[in-house]
């Protein structure tokens, strides 16, 4: 057995912030995805989470987990993912330090994202709206080329 504290504090430690140059927002953000998998399989297995082994953190307990924060603590899709994208990164870090854990490393990086509706553009500003609902400047060169494609006239320099 493998102890996980170890490896986890060089990845919250150096990997991320250091190694990866990551923002800290996006540290805090994985510490705290860990936290919360950290506190979930030391309820479901019964062990404090500084006895928990790198072992215990397998396939199906990941998807238990990732179906925990949907239906207890009700995370949408793209928060589900996020913290599987936390735990992916984690074992990438993981296999190049415990290769003996490379099957199981295999299965929890094999878990897919869930999918999830993204609208093609969130949102637009004021300034892009009047650019695209704007006729085209008919002073300006590519306004006139614009315009005169746009009326349909032979002989734009286009």
């Amino acid at each position: 057995m493998t102890a996980i504290a170890p490896h986890m504090t060089a990845y919250l430690r150096t990997r991320l912030p250091v190694e990866r140059a990551a923002s800290q927002h996006t540290c805090d953000t994985y510490a705290y995805a860990f936290q919360i998998l950290l506190d979930f399989t030391s309820h479901k297995l019964g062990v404090p989470p500084s006895a928990l082994q790198l072992e215990h953190l397998d396939a199906p307990l990941v998807l238990e987990f990732l179906e925990h924060l949907q239906s207890t603590r009700d995370n949408a899709a793209r928060t589900r993912n996020a913290r599987l994208t936390a735990i992916k990164s984690f074992r990438h870090f993981v296999e190049h330090r415990v290769p003996g854990a490379l099957e199981q490393i295999s299965r929890v990086l094999a878990i897919p994202n869930q999918k999830t509706d993204r609208p093609l553009v969130d949102h637009l500003t004021a300034q892009q709206c009047k650019a695209i609902l704007d006729p085209p400047e008919p002073t300006t060169r590519l306004g006139d080329m614009l315009g005169a494609k746009m009326l349909g006239r032979e002989g734009a320099p286009w």
